[in-house]
């Protein structure tokens, strides 16, 4: 392990021998962004500014520019890249649609390409200079398969990868102009070679990185002090907390909780052997790939050991409550290409407390018959969102209290309930009702967000179209969204005919995992519907005087697991009313009278 200063950086040497930076001079600034007034602009998704900040700084070191094909393909089949036996487990895409390529004047049919792009952030920032040079299709099943092991779509980087990013990859040079901008934790950000001058200043040769994307308890605690209680050639470890603030898994608690949690954490570790440093990587919790990753990146941010736990980088069960991998498939995989990282693996297994010793220890080092108790990340997240009591043997009073703060009681989180149904089924009676109810109750803001009512206001200039359509209701779920997530009730009811879409907005929604989703299908069979029409749309879309009517010539998708379904021809609206503020109450987000 080679630990010569190299690239006029201090430490271990970067992955491929050099530490990359593409930023050009201050001097050169201003004539590349003069230059660049005169480029297509993309303006890149977080999750890309995520990848481009670490291409830039050298954190994904070797890599300089998004991949070609050539460089995708070796990856995705062998995990190194080409022409080369350096590992690299994970592809680094810039994804675009095919839309997206017309307005940036790429045609993907060309026989070769070489235009300058402005890659800039949603602030109209401009991040880099790409020079397009290649512009490939991916066959994203396979990429899935290779990389992520399956293709199940509840495996959360491959919904992305195959639902909803775009079809074609862009690759070509990069010339950076500033890193993304950052206006939070500005002191604990920073870059590899800004972290290796740090450790380089305190004499800090030896370093274990230890990775997270959840708040640190006891357990994460003492594991991590063990880690720093290593001793090598006479040289005890030193710690690196490095822990995601870019995309993690959807539901996770979000960063600015979790930093608030790590900063008071830090102040029980043994002064001098630990720094906290944020780290902006988005996360595709790929498990075993993912683990050589993680500490490749690590390797380029300076350290020389990695620890590797239990379920690392894992996204959870699929639909038969079966994880995605082996709960130690990732340690076995990273101790196995050891050679190749050029970081030393620390193993770790999973902590538990024994309740009888009121300690900490691994689980292999568990005394026969002795009673243990955990809590995993996901009954935490549980704990949280329903109110539970957290128990002080797993985490410091003073996390438990920051976690408390963003996560209340249910029945002061905020919630949306999205009624979908096919016109005249009751969903807006029903919504309509329900406002009054949540208003005269009065705990909360209450937004009610009818179809009619969106439209009006929101989306005047949208047609009914399917695309249109689709805008029209994600519109509806990103309003909610907000809502929900500062705490205040937001009630929808839009038709919502399509499963996709409806899925989506859930996710907005879910995906802060600070509220509540409940889904309502109001499944009021098609001819009470057609009975019951006012405004003689069901007439009019029967006779062909009105075209791509749910129902009679477009088709409404039928929820398959909604929260609370009502038939409006079996109840009435109090009996309606009465379901959803049961449910309401039975899952704590109403207070019972």
């Amino acid at each position: 392990m080679s630990t010569a200063a190299t690239n006029n950086v201090p430490g271990i040497t970067p992955h491929g021998g050099t530490l990359v930076d593409l930023l050009v001079p201050e001097s050169q600034i201003y004539e590349l962004k003069q230059n660049a007034v005169y480029y297509p602009s993309l303006t890149l998704t977080h999750r890309q500014l995520c990848d481009l900040e670490l291409i830039l700084n050298g954190g994904f070191s070797p890599l300089t520019q998004f991949m070609d094909k050539a460089t995708y393909h070796s990856v995705v089949e062998n995990m190194t890249l080409p022409h080369s036996d350096l590992l690299w487990p994970m592809p680094i895409n810039l994804d675009v649609t095919k839309a997206k390529l017309d307005s940036l004047g790429l045609d993907p049919a060309a026989a070769s390409w070489d235009k300058y792009i402005a890659l800039r952030d949603e602030e109209h920032n401009l991040i880099a200079v790409m020079r397009v040079t290649e512009i490939y299709h991916p066959d994203r099943e396979r990429e899935a398969q290779a990389v992520l092991g399956t293709t199940n779509r509840l495996h959360p980087a491959v919904d992305f990868l195959i639902g909803h990013s775009g079809e074609f990859y862009i690759a070509g040079p990069l010339t950076g102009a500033q890193l993304p901008v950052h206006y939070d934790y500005t002191d604990i950000r920073r870059t590899p070679r800004q972290l290796r001058q740090i450790f380089h200043e305190r004499g800090w040769t030896k370093i274990v990185a230890f990775q997270t994307r959840n708040p640190m308890h006891r357990a994460h605690r003492e594991l991590t002090v063990r880690a720093a209680g290593v001793v090598e050639d006479g040289v005890p470890l030193k710690l690196l907390v490095h822990p995601v603030v870019g995309e993690t898994k959807p539901g996770d608690v979000d960063y600015h909780t979790r930093v608030k949690c790590y900063k008071e954490i830090f102040k029980t570790y043994p002064e001098g052997i630990a720094l906290l440093s944020l780290n902006p990587l988005a996360m595709r919790m790929g498990g075993p790939r993912e683990a050589l990753w993680h500490a490749i990146l690590r390797k380029n941010f300076g350290c020389t050991h990695f620890i590797v736990g239990r379920d690392h980088a894992g996204p959870g069960d699929d639909q038969h409550g079966r994880p995605f991998y082996d709960p130690y498939a990732a340690q076995e995989l990273a101790i196995a290409k050891q050679k190749e990282l050029g970081v030393k693996i620390l193993p770790f297994q999973m902590m538990v407390y024994l309740e009888n010793k009121k300690i900490y220890c691994p689980t292999d080092e568990v005394p026969p018959g002795e009673p243990v108790a955990n809590i995993s990340g996901t009954k935490l997240r549980h704990l949280l969102r329903t109110g539970g009591e957290i128990p002080e043997w797993f985490t410091y009073p003073e996390v438990a209290k920051i976690l408390r703060e963003t996560y209340p009681p249910r029945d002061r989180q905020g919630f949306t309930v999205f009624f979908t149904g096919l016109s005249g089924s009751g969903k807006s009676t029903i919504a309509n009702a329900l406002n009054i109810s949540l208003l005269e109750e009065g705990s909360r803001p209450v937004t009610l967000l009818d179809g009619d009512i969106v439209r009006t206001h929101l989306s005047s200039e949208l047609g009914f179209s399917k695309e249109h359509r689709d805008i029209n209701v994600k519109r509806i779920g990103y309003v909610a969204s907000e809502i929900t997530k500062a705490r205040g009730i937001a009630i929808c009811a839009p038709i919502g005919p399509y499963a996709e879409t409806r899925k989506a907005v859930r996710q907005m929604i879910e995906g802060y995992g600070m509220g509540g989703f409940i889904e309502v299908y109001v499944s009021t069979p098609l001819e009470v519907c057609e009975k019951r029409d006012k405004k003689g749309l069901y007439v009019k879309a029967r006779s062909g005087q009105l075209r791509g009517f749910t129902g009679i010539d477009d088709p409404y998708e039928a929820p398959e697991k909604p929260e609370i379904t009502i038939d409006t021809s079996q109840f009435s609206v109090r009996q309606s009313l009465d379901l959803v503020l049961g449910f309401l109450k039975k899952e704590g987000y109403v207070v019972g009278k």
